[in-house]
């Protein structure tokens, strides 16, 4: 994931609109981070936009932006300095230096002695280096967001030093490069993969686009450089000369790649088609659009992925307790069992009163109550009186006895108990918006498993089951969590659906809206893929799933959210659906 030096220059030309255009507004949202409103007067229209600058180490860039970002109510010092010397400047030039990642915005401002000079900001997308920094009209460096020292980064980035950009390296450009120059660099590199080689080669060039070429020329993005013959130079030197005109000539498709979990991977303005099914693809309209999209939805994942962790752990712990409770109550149960021996030995006791005695701490007696009439040896308290010891052995009998009745009832408790976290945490594994994780957090607080965090409301926003169009043209809705399980079979559902649900794995409730009309089995196969998909069994395959009308699911009362029995039910073993 890189914005590199191609990109950045149509980025570049999407803000060239905007030259002639003046600073509208400046503010900091973060340390990294500038916002620079803009307004241009042209043609009898008032054209706005913002202009949003990071120069985080890890998603540093620079494009036009559509997102709500807030407005500190306190400005930072080095927003301030920037307002004092660009508020109401007017944007001149664009400069890039070849393919390198530094863009350079040049604004007509108003010097304190009130002339008219020219003060710049270079945009520095450097990794851990990436930088903002402010140039006044000598070439002085006025502040950055960013102060670096030589030791850092060889050279100097501090207030007042002459402002000299990032060493450029000797790289080839392969926007002009020829193809002589082409096939010369592919074939000098030895002893590294030949991605890499074309990374380190031609500059403006991300890791996934150098891989695009060699995919689409046929050979492996690992392939050693010293197995690259003449006949596969000549091909990624094809690809990337055909990669060239399609940038010159404005065929450009802006593509995000994300995992099949939703996680943002990577982009590029290329159509990326390396990954085949493994990642899927989004196109947007232009570079701005594409990395706005990619790092405002790849923050909000991570915001979302980060508060999923913090509540995940939470719920592991309660499994956790609760497994450590049931195990010692089994533990106990085990210990319970030996209610028979002990009603055996009283009785043995009672049979033998006339032969013991006050002292004695054991004695032999042959089992009366066995067919094959072994003898036994009983153990005796000798504090205790013959009489003593048998009502001693029948009180830990009925003792034991009322115990194992009770763990009974508790261990099951406890078991279902355990079942219901463990479908939290199967529906905390799918949840993929802000509103689902409040919605698992609230209903948790509702069961009195965690407390609902200050400043969230006492309610959760109800949010709508996800709905699918079988292949029959029937509706299915699927639950999201064991609150709108409930919703959805207690509620929404009618009598004549058919409801499925994972057999014996936890999962989301699946209904299908039959209308009173006879169902297809491909709607119910369908169905049940789904509900395969939506449950802890998703990343397996032929999984069990049981359906029934939904005049056979019942909720016992009391009963956890999303605990139901069923009955009349069949069962189908399906593949989950991949979504």
């Amino acid at each position: 994931m890189a914005l590199d030096g191609t990109l950045l220059l149509a980025v570049k030309q999407e803000l060239t609109p905007f030259i002639g255009g003046r600073v509208d507004k400046i503010y900091q949202p973060s340390r990294d981070e500038l916002v620079i409103g803009m307004r241009v007067f042209a043609e009898g229209q008032n054209r706005q936009g913002k202009i949003f600058i990071s120069a985080s180490g890890t998603s540093g860039r620079i494009h036009l932006t559509r997102e709500k970002i807030e407005n500190p109510q306190t400005p930072p010092m080095f927003c301030m300095l920037m307002r004092k010397h660009f508020a109401g400047g007017r944007l001149t030039g664009l400069r890039q230096d070849g393919l390198e990642r530094v863009l350079t915005l040049d604004f007509e401002v108003t010097n304190e002695l009130g002339d008219t000079v020219t003060e710049s900001i270079a945009v520095e997308i450097m990794g851990k280096y990436s930088n903002i920094i402010a140039i006044d009209s000598n070439g002085r460096i006025i502040d950055s967001i960013r102060r670096l020292d030589d030791l850092e980064a060889e050279r100097i980035v501090l207030p007042g030093a002459v402002y000299s950009p990032p060493l450029r390296q000797k790289r080839l450009n392969f926007l002009i490069a020829s193809p002589e120059d082409i096939m010369s660099v592919l074939q000098g590199y030895r002893g590294i993969s030949l991605a890499k080689g074309i990374v380190s080669a031609f500059e403006g060039i991300s890791p996934v686009l150098a891989r695009e070429w060699l995919y689409r020329a046929g050979a492996e993005s690992d392939v050693p450089s010293d197995e690259a013959d003449t006949g596969l130079c000549e091909r990624i030197t094809r690809e990337i000369i055909a990669s060239r005109e399609r940038f010159l000539a404005g065929n450009r498709h802006y593509t995000i790649l994300k995992t099949p979990q939703g996680e943002y991977k990577d982009l590029c303005f290329e159509d990326i088609r390396q990954y085949g099914s493994l990642m899927t693809a989004e196109e947007c309209s232009s570079a701005c659009e594409m990395l706005d999209r990619f790092y405002s939805e790849k923050d909000a994942y991570l915001r979302i992925k980060s508060r999923n962790a913090e509540l995940y752990k939470q719920v592991n712990s309660i499994y956790d307790r609760i497994g450590r409770r049931l195990l010692n109550q089994k533990r106990e149960m085990d210990g319970s069992r030996k209610r028979d021996e002990m009603k055996l030995k009283g009785d043995l006791i009672a049979a033998n009163l006339y032969r013991l005695e006050k002292g004695m701490r054991e004695f032999e007696c042959t089992n009366l109550y066995s067919e094959k009439g072994e003898t036994m040896r009983i153990s005796l308290d000798p504090r205790l009186t013959p009489s003593q010891n048998m009502q001693k052995m029948y009180k830990a009998y009925r003792k034991a006895d009322n115990a194992e009745k009770t763990l009974k009832q508790i261990i099951a408790q406890g078991e279902d108990e355990l079942r219901y976290i463990d479908s939290v945490r199967d529906a905390l594994s799918r949840a993929v918006t802000e509103e689902d994780i409040l919605e698992l957090r609230t209903e948790l607080a509702t069961q009195g498993y965690i407390r609902n965090k200050k400043n969230l409301p006492r309610k959760a926003p109800k949010i709508k089951p996800d709905e699918y169009t079988s292949p029959d043209g029937f509706t299915i809705l699927v639950g999201r969590n064991n609150t709108q399980n409930d919703e959805l079979t207690c509620r929404i559902a009618a009598k004549t659906d058919i409801w499925l649900h994972t057999k014996d794995i936890t999962g989301s409730h699946v209904i299908i809206r039959t209308n009173g009309e006879d169902v297809p089995m491909e709607t119910i196969v369908y169905a049940a893929g789904l509900a395969a998909a939506n449950s802890s069994a998703a990343r397996s395959g032929n999984v069990p799933v049981d359906y029934t009308y939904l005049k056979y699911v019942k909720k016992p009362a009391g009963a956890k959210p999303g605990m139901v029995i069923f009955t009349n039910n069949k069962t189908l073993y399906v593949d989950p659906i991949k979504q």
